[in-house]
């Protein structure tokens, strides 16, 4: 379900931003949802 992905990945209203870490795990619950959100690569 998007919804719950969205959810699961920290994200509520529109023009919400969080910072994940990198992992296979994150990447297919952004891949699943990659319609909906922007994805933006933070060098630390």
């Amino acid at each position: 379900d998007q919804r719950a992905t969205v959810k699961a990945l920290g994200l509520g209203k529109i023009g919400t931003s969080v910072l994940k870490n990198d992992t296979p795990t994150i990447r297919g619950m952004i891949h699943k949802v990659e319609h909906l959100v922007k994805v933006e690569k933070v060098e630390a």
